[in-house]
């Protein structure tokens, strides 16, 4: 038979009883059909341990030391874009010659994992300062404040874009079969710009936009569905307008238009669309308009319009949240 650590603990407690008995070492491998060494081993850990369970073993040494992996944990938290590739070099300039799973396990038991970076717009000095001067004035804005907030923005939709990053589950060497890919065309396949508006009251009109939007036409659309909607949205007098600082919203013929129609508008800080709720609007949008699969510009137009009309208030009420929470990630 095998080695004792293939032996069951019953059956060297039953050996050990039978020789506490007086049988030796012969009789006992013949009772239990053991070769004699087997059982001498047994008997003979027994004695020197006082139990029959086998202690655990240490197993093969650790290639990477302590002081290694401890440098590899300070390399990553003072530069995180460190590949797995970048420590395996260092660690063979020290002899070491590891695979890049047992650095990545290594640094795994650090609580260090690798994570796809978030994207977020560069800020610089005076754009922090900015966003800082709006936490500060519009942390403690009761929900009446934010409920007179008209909130606009553009976005590009386009015919295919949203396919980017999909699964499927397939098995070994099937990549290419049809069902397993993804139809891609040049650019996108086309796409459309949208502008579009909400409040707390729900989705405001949704307006495609024709060609390159230069400041003539940005306004020649305020004036077509801004008032139109605030009615359709039922916001109240003092009504709030909230744009970015986009060139075509700050030239000087659109800030005379706005003061010509009398704009109560947002201070908005630049670089700052973490602020906006229309971001995460147009991103619901975009979800469920290409689960549609539209075929053609005209199709991707019309269900935009559809899915637009379709988003709840209480969507859009539940984002509201978001701004506090951001506004409050500022100033700490």
């Amino acid at each position: 038979m095998g080695a004792s650590k293939h032996l069951s603990n019953d059956l060297k407690t039953k050996i050990i009883q039978h020789h506490g008995l007086g049988e030796g070492y012969k009789k006992l491998s013949q009772r239990f059909k053991l070769s004699f060494s087997t059982v001498r081993n047994i008997v003979r850990n027994w004695k020197t341990t006082g139990t029959v369970l086998v202690k655990a073993r240490s197993g093969r040494p650790r290639k990477i030391s302590e002081r290694q992996r401890r440098r590899m944990v300070r390399t990553v938290t003072v530069n995180p874009q460190t590949s797995s590739k970048d420590l395996q070099h260092q660690l063979a300039a020290d002899g070491v010659t590891v695979h890049r799973s047992t650095i990545q396990r290594t640094l795994h038991k650090g609580m260090l994992y690798g994570r796809v970076m978030r994207k977020k717009p560069f800020l610089c000095t005076r754009h922090k300062r900015g966003r800082l001067r709006y936490a500060k004035a519009h942390l403690d804005k009761p929900a009446s404040f934010w409920n007179k907030v008209l909130w606009t923005d553009e976005t590009k939709i386009e015919l295919f874009g949203h396919n980017q990053g999909r699964y499927a589950w397939r098995k070994k060497n099937t990549a290419f079969q049809e069902k397993h890919l993804l139809p891609t065309v040049k650019f996108g396949g086309g796409s459309i710009m949208l502008w579009g508006c909400v409040s707390s009251a729900g989705t405001g009109n949704l307006v495609k936009v024709e060609g390159r939007m230069d400041s003539s036409q940005y306004q020649q659309i305020l004036e077509n569905n801004v008032q139109e909607s605030v009615t359709k949205l039922k916001l109240r007098r003092g009504w709030i307008f909230q744009q970015d600082n986009d060139p075509k919203h700050c030239s000087k013929s659109t800030k005379a238009f706005m003061q010509r129609n009398k704009y109560n508008i947002l201070e908005w800080p630049s670089q700052s669309p973490d602020l906006n709720i229309i971001e995460n609007v147009w991103c619901a949008l975009k979800r469920a308009v290409h689960a549609r699969k539209p075929s053609n510009l005209t199709e991707l137009e019309m269900i935009c319009r559809e899915e637009w009309s379709k988003i709840p208030p209480t969507r859009i009420q539940t984002l509201r949240s978001r701004i506090t929470e951001v506004t409050k990630t500022i100033l700490s």
